[in-house]
């Protein structure tokens, strides 16, 4: 998992759609690309932000849910919160190998 983890944080577009969450969670998809496009001028494709969100779901980063035809993409920081643990708390027990 952390591997994943660091692999998804690694990229910069992948950073920002975070902090895109954090600022509002339970964008769909075209609300994220707008805001990608408006804030830092990334003119990228809905495809490529989705495998973006794709890697970030997979790192346990994002969570997505759907409501009808929409799909809504919410922050989750647990995988963070265990990387945190891990290092800045050691005496607390590891929960991932």
């Amino acid at each position: 998992m952390a591997e994943e983890l660091f692999k998804a944080l690694a990229d910069r577009t992948r950073r920002r759609i975070l902090d895109e969450l954090v600022e509002r969670d339970g964008q769909t998809l075209f609300e994220i690309c707008a805001r990608l496009l408006t804030k830092y001028d990334l003119g990228l494709t809905r495809q490529a932000v989705s495998q973006h969100l794709a890697v970030l779901e997979a790192a346990g980063l994002v969570r997505s849910r759907r409501e009808g035809r929409y799909k809504f993409h919410e922050l989750n920081t647990e995988p963070l919160e265990l990387i945190v643990t891990r290092w800045l708390r050691p005496e607390a027990p590891e929960n991932t190998p």
